[in-house]
């Protein structure tokens, strides 16, 4: 582990400009306002929150920054690391998902984040984390292309094997056992990274959160006009099913927030408003949902 110590005033300020960023970019595309609300957690810290609801483009979209602490590291993060348990903690992130209103217009989520556990009289462990990854309705090749040789292109400067480790970790992160699929068609994943040491993890985690915006804007402009109707609807509520089983029942992000006593509006604003779950729904043999979930819904190499 690397005991150089975090600089995580540098670490919030980069945070709450990315959340300005991604915000700015957003609104450039729905042509509408986020709602902000600031926020105090009663154990320590608090948070600056952000949805925009029923815009033009944008259903529901959250882009959340907090910072937060406490005198004892909830079990969600300890779960891999028992040797930390009983240290206090600083959890500092931007954490966001944008549910586009049109159904060809895929789903995206992402976050970075910093950990910081202590004990008197020991060196901080600190470690990085995030990623982003995206859930299409229905399926583009080249945008599923696009968004994998953007997350390549990200990671190659540090290091040809960073892109292969982080996009297995989120196919396999982002996998609903109970229904052995994926949520989507991945992107990145990675935590408990400090071996680079404080200043490249620290540059990983700004190429990660700049670079987001950058592979999500132009497709959700390339779809958020496509023409549809009730049939593709239906279809993008009851796969939006899916987001939420994985969020309520594996994302340890939400767990986390929860255990820790966090400001809930603002944990569970990654759900949609509007979802559909059907009693063993099937598609239709041979339509383009079926073919969908063939096609698109397995582990495989964009790029």
């Amino acid at each position: 582990m690397s005991s150089l110590s975090p600089d995580l005033a540098a670490v919030k300020v980069f945070l709450l400009s990315l959340q300005d960023h991604i915000c700015q970019q957003l609104v450039a595309e729905d042509g509408g306002s986020f709602r902000e609300d600031t926020w105090q957690r009663a154990e320590g810290g608090g948070g600056r929150s952000r949805v925009l609801e029923n815009g033009t483009v944008i259903e529901k979209g959250g882009v959340n920054f907090s910072h937060v602490y406490g005198g004892k590291l909830p079990p969600s993060a300890t779960a891999h690391r028992p040797e930390l348990a009983g240290r206090s903690f600083q959890a500092m992130g931007v954490s966001l998902v944008i549910h586009p209103k049109n159904p060809y217009a895929p789903t995206s989520h992402a976050n970075v984040r910093i950990f910081v556990a202590e004990k008197e009289g020991e060196t901080p462990v600190w470690w990085v984390g995030g990623g982003f990854d995206l859930t299409p309705y229905y399926g583009f090749v080249e945008d599923c292309q696009e968004w994998h040789s953007n997350a390549k292109a990200i990671c190659e400067p540090f290091g040809v094997e960073v892109y292969p480790k982080y996009k297995k970790w989120c196919d396999d992160y982002f996998y609903l056992k109970h229904r052995q699929e994926p949520r989507g068609i991945g992107g990145l994943f990675f935590d408990d990274l400090n071996e680079w040491g404080f200043d490249r993890c620290f540059d990983f985690i700004k190429a990660v959160g700049m670079g987001y915006i950058q592979a999500y804007q132009p497709i959700l402009a390339r779809r958020k006009n496509t023409p549809y109707g009730e049939r593709e609807r239906n279809f993008q509520l009851y796969r939006r099913g899916r987001y939420v089983e994985f969020n309520l029942v594996y994302d340890r992000g939400t767990i986390f927030g929860l255990q820790t006593g966090g400001r809930t509006e603002s944990i569970l604003m990654s759900l949609p408003n509007l979802v559909a779950w059907h009693y063993d729904y099937q598609a239709e043999t041979d339509s383009v949902e079926s073919r969908f979930v063939q096609d698109f819904l397995s582990a495989r190499e964009w790029v």
